[in-house]
């Protein structure tokens, strides 16, 4: 029994199940499952091997998701996707960085699960439409037509990224050495007027419950950072196919800060504190499409 096929599409499986998801830990349960699922199967009965795998991983996706639906509910404070560890090659294909950002993943979190499913086949992957009706359980036709209304939807509430990387590297590294050396004249220079910030902390560490909303105050509460941390290490990282910040405290990470530019500055900031999701940012992700 080869695994060949399964082998050759695994990060296609995971980048799949991470888009549906938002959480890198149910992907990677999602991807186990389709090998299991996988492994029982008569190969000579499957005539398109990625269709087939991809057709499971999205089943088990949607079902997983329907069961994180609860759970987010009764989640404290805001709920952000668990980041990435990326290498820079991934912004090299920027409809994929843009596909897994924090900010588009934020967004995907507000369609329903089959909306979800039939945005990241179709707009992503560019699935054709009889494959992502098998595997959603629809006609062709009514995936067409919940294609189109899900693009509406993200289309009306995706932050516009900025996609110049050398620009997107430059602000990113002034707002971090602002954050660093505790810089309010840098911080109110770097950040658009109505800049928004976002923390998740999971009720397991310290965060800000509701966004921070406008540049003074999000400058203001960000000049303090290195009065009460002054120990703590702001560097750079690539997470979700984008130039990002990495705090660490202790030798350990504390906060991931997924960050959108446009037009020169910064529109939106999002903090991972949940050390849960933290977990697995010393490990390259796998992305493909």
């Amino acid at each position: 029994m080869s695994e060949e096929p399964f082998v050759a599409h695994r990060g296609l499986l995971f980048t799949v199940a991470y888009e549906m998801l938002g959480s890198a830990a149910d992907a990677e349960d999602v991807v186990q499952e389709t090998w299991l699922r996988w492994a029982d199967v008569d190969r000579a009965e499957v005539r398109d091997p990625r269709a087939y795998l991809v057709r499971i991983a999205t089943r088990q996706s949607i079902n997983r998701l329907r069961t994180l639906a609860r759970r987010r509910e009764q989640y404290v404070g805001d709920w952000l996707p668990e980041p990435l560890l990326t290498s820079p090659d991934v912004a090299e294909d920027v409809e994929l960085a843009e596909s897994v950002s924090i900010a588009m993943l934020t967004v995907l979190e507000t369609l329903g699960s089959t909306e979800r499913a039939v945005f990241v086949l179709r707009d992503v992957f560019e699935t054709p439409y009889q494959e992502i009706a098998e595997a959603v359980g629809k006609t062709p036709a009514a995936v067409r037509q919940i294609a189109h209304r899900a693009r509406q939807h993200v289309a009306a509430r995706r932050p516009r990224i900025q996609v110049d990387r050398a620009e997107q590297e430059a602000v990113v590294e002034r707002f971090l050495a602002a954050v660093r050396g505790g810089d309010l004249r840098g911080l109110l220079d770097v950040l658009a007027p109505d800049v928004v910030l976002v923390a998740d902390g999971g009720g397991e560490v310290a965060a800000v419950r509701r966004p921070v909303v406008g540049r003074d105050r999000v400058a203001t509460l960000l000049s303090r950072f290195k009065a009460l941390a002054p120990d703590a290490v702001v560097g750079t990282a690539w997470l979700n196919g984008a130039p990002a910040g990495r705090i660490d405290l202790a030798g350990m990470i504390d906060t991931a800060v997924s960050l959108v530019v446009a037009d020169g500055r910064i529109t939106r900031i999002y903090a991972i504190r949940n050390p849960h999701k933290l977990a697995r940012l010393d490990e390259e992700a796998e992305l493909s499409r």
